[in-house]
């Protein structure tokens, strides 16, 4: 297993990964297999795709921030509820197949951390199976 420390530098953000799962599967040597990607914290989640047009990301953000707003009727006492659910819509892992060493991402795709409750320092941990 491997694990990647990321640091965010806001409250919220999607942080392009793809790079550096690359550059763990180019180390690792797998030619075919299955990479699984996991975040093991509650308020960041991971999610595939498009990373050729950033208003995407921006778009994204900015509606989950319309349907989940930060201060709303939460009873969490930390303050950090929208940052739960935010979170739990992503989902905390993904799965991409590795095919003659390399992420079958399609043409536009990117993997993201999305981050809900930075800045913080975060991990993913990360499984290649051969």
């Amino acid at each position: 297993m491997h694990s990647i420390q990321i640091k965010t530098g806001s409250r919220e953000a999607m942080i392009d990964i793809t790079a550096r799962l690359e550059e763990l599967l180019r180390n690792q040597g797998t030619a075919t297999g299955l990479m699984t990607v996991y975040t093991p914290h509650t308020t960041t989640g991971l999610t595939i795709n498009e990373g050729a047009d950033p208003d995407v990301c921006r778009d994204i953000l900015a509606h989950l921030r319309t349907m989940i707003p930060h201060q709303a009727d939460f009873c969490h006492a930390e303050g950090n509820s929208d940052a739960h659910i935010k979170a739990t819509l992503f989902g905390s892992s993904v799965q991409v197949i590795v095919h003659e060493r390399r992420l079958m991402l399609g043409t536009w795709q990117r993997i993201f951390l999305g981050e809900f409750d930075g800045p913080r320092s975060r991990t993913v941990w990360v499984k290649i199976l051969g």
